[in-house]
């Protein structure tokens, strides 16, 4: 099979386009021929070395994706060789930028006929994180105001979606040229990060769910209410600490699970959250789409075109 991987780890030029072995399904694992493939910030950071490193090569990229099963373990009994479904890899293990990918069949669903492969990949990992962060962990109620770091990105404009769904006040940081989108999306509230201090702006607010990291990160709990609640995902394995003791930190699990992406099928199907705006590469392309990702200013999606 075509595979996009790396033997070492650096800049984007580590990546390499070739043939590795295909998988074969252990009995509880299906096979997928994949179609569509997501390129996430975590990909790039991995391939830097950055956010794992890894000592077996060659070590294949990728976390969710889209396709089709094309090989079915023996004691898999919901899904036939046949069914379009899309997914995300466990914690800590990567390889959907090939042609094929074996994974646990519960780790995957069935993607609806009104979704495209290229908007299930697109929507996977960013829709889970959201879900796993919005609903699960701040666990956002109708009324509440929160504050969405980093709205263009795939993770934060899911997260606006679903908030508004929630019955919430949405507020959002991005730059000027991305708020007509941003209002698209439902934001209440859109603050110029390059013009104005968020912090000078906002205050009282239930939740912040953050999706920048750094000093963004660090100043986010100003602008909490008592007894409010931050979430991070770009903090690293642990939220931070805040500087005030009547504030709650958290650090969702995105943990890897079918009732995510069934979430996901839901909220799109009865037009809840719509897809992010997704820019196309080729797979053996992937080295164009880490420089774009690794520049932390795109809007949507970046996703790989396997087949």
């Amino acid at each position: 099979m075509k595979a996009v991987y790396i033997d070492q780890h650096g800049g984007p030029d580590v990546l390499r386009y070739g043939d590795l072995p295909d998988p074969t399904p252990k009995p509880d694992e299906v096979v997928v021929d994949v179609v569509a493939a997501s390129v996430n910030g975590a990909d790039w950071k991995v391939r830097a070395g950055e956010s794992h490193r890894q000592s077996k090569f060659p070590y294949t990229l990728g976390r969710d994706f889209s396709g089709v099963v094309a090989a079915a373990g023996s004691a898999v009994s919901d899904l036939r060789v046949g069914d379009p479904v899309f997914g995300v890899l466990p914690l800590g293990r990567d390889g959907a930028y090939a042609e094929k990918v074996a994974i646990k069949a519960a780790l995957v669903t069935k993607k609806p006929d009104a979704m495209s492969h290229e908007i299930a990949a697109a929507m996977a990992l960013t829709g889970l994180t959201a879900i796993s962060a919005i609903e699960e962990t701040l666990k956002l109620k109708s009324g509440e105001r929160i504050l969405i770091q980093g709205g263009a990105g795939g993770v934060a404009g899911f997260a606006i979606q679903l908030a508004k769904h929630l019955g919430a006040r949405v507020i959002t940081t991005a730059s000027a040229a991305n708020h007509d989108y941003l209002r698209g999306l439902g934001a209440d509230q859109i603050i110029d990060y390059n013009a104005r201090d968020f912090t000078k702006v906002l205050a009282n607010c239930d939740a912040v769910f953050d999706t920048v990291g750094g000093d963004v990160a660090l100043k986010s709990f100003a602008v909490l209410r008592s007894g409010g609640r931050a979430a991070f995902i770009a903090s690293g394995v642990e939220a931070p600490k805040p500087a005030r003791p009547d504030v709650s930190s958290l650090r969702p699990p995105a943990e890897r699970a079918r009732r995510h992406l069934d979430r996901i099928v839901e909220l799109f199907t009865k037009g809840a959250v719509r897809p992010p705006e997704i820019k196309l590469y080729p797979l053996a392309d992937a080295v164009a789409a880490h420089k774009v990702s690794e520049g932390r200013h795109l809007r949507g999606k970046l996703v790989l075109q396997v087949r």
